[in-house]
């Protein structure tokens, strides 16, 4: 065989490699974990879990409860663990129930990566999410700015959670320096069904008289437009979280002001390709406190950005989502 024969063999050979996915082996598995696999939202993040594992020639697969129950959470996240996967990806319902478990797969050499809600205190490598505080930050500066800086609202979210907690703390910081008082904190439990029937008891009692309603979560501003809508109350500001079409719709109408948009899909992407990484160039151990690492080799946090949605941008937007 000739040198050139040789070199172009070689080349070949490299090419074909890559092309196969090189150092993925098709029996490698990522499961992500989430809070509730029947919301909209988890639907997005499935398809960016899925790409990713096409694109790199592996499996994987999201499981998890179909209503919001931390300790099935748990449950699933033990199942997942016991078949001995690749890596774990996981959206943590109440840190307090997943931290031990999540610690658990870390010893046992299971690299775990949280996103979208973290376990700060817990053994997880990466968080990989929207940055919560600066949302809520976002979310209350666009609120004080339709309510003239003064008024009462209702907050709908879970306590417990995370990102929601976050979120919260975002909010009331940018709402410091206003006139704008939190009257009610709603917890809706997961249940969309709550936001409804509490959004109908405030409008219907009439006691409150809220200006504005906060939605840390997807599921319950579409029942608070929906119920100022069926009561024909208008003049309140609603502001809303994530993307479901009928929180687009209702922006459109103009039943909600505003939304913040977060990127599901990109969290779930992103995580296959560090989970990837991570599992092919493992550290001698994964069971210490990388945050406390300086010369760690992952950051702690990996920030996916979010954007304020309303009707100066929504179809922009909605454009964006249908481009690719």
């Amino acid at each position: 065989m000739s040198k050139a024969t040789l070199v172009i063999t070689l080349v070949l050979a490299m090419t074909a490699a890559a092309c196969s996915g090189g150092r993925h082996d098709p029996n490698e598995k990522i499961y992500l974990v989430t809070t509730n696999v029947k919301l909209g939202y988890w639907q997005t993040a499935a398809t960016g879990l899925s790409a990713a594992a096409r694109q790199m020639g592996i499996q994987a697969e999201m499981v998890g409860p179909d209503t919001y129950d931390p300790q099935a959470e748990k449950d699933a996240f033990r199942a997942a663990m016991a078949k001995k996967p690749s890596g774990i990806l996981v959206s943590v319902a109440d840190p307090a129930v997943m931290e031990p478990v999540i610690n658990e797969a870390i010893g046992q050499g299971i690299p775990v990566v949280t996103m979208d809600s973290d376990a700060k205190q817990s053994k997880r490598l990466i968080f990989i999410g929207t940055n919560n505080y600066a949302a809520g930050q976002m979310g209350g500066k666009a609120l004080a700015k339709q309510l003239g800086g003064k008024g009462r609202v209702v907050v709908y979210t879970m306590p417990n959670q995370a990102n929601l907690d976050e979120r919260l703390h975002g909010y009331k910081d940018a709402l410091a320096d206003t006139k704008i008082e939190i009257a009610q904190t709603v917890d809706v439990k997961g249940d969309p069904r709550l936001a409804f029937d509490t959004t109908s008891d405030i409008v219907n009692q009439n006691k409150l008289k809220p200006d504005g309603f906060i939605c840390l979560e997807e599921a319950a501003c579409k029942e608070v437009a929906d119920v100022l809508d069926r009561n024909h109350v208008s003049g309140k500001v609603v502001m809303a979280m994530d993307t479901l079409k009928d929180t687009l719709d209702w922006i459109q109408k103009g039943g909600i002001a505003a939304t913040i948009a977060q990127k599901p899909y990109t969290m779930a992407f992103y995580g296959v390709k560090v989970l990837d990484d991570i599992v092919h160039y493992k550290p001698q151990t994964l069971d210490m406190k990388w945050a406390e690492d300086t010369h760690a080799p992952f950051p702690e946090f990996i920030d996916t950005g979010a954007t304020l949605v309303d009707k100066s941008n929504i179809a922009a937007f909605e454009a964006a989502q249908t481009s690719k």
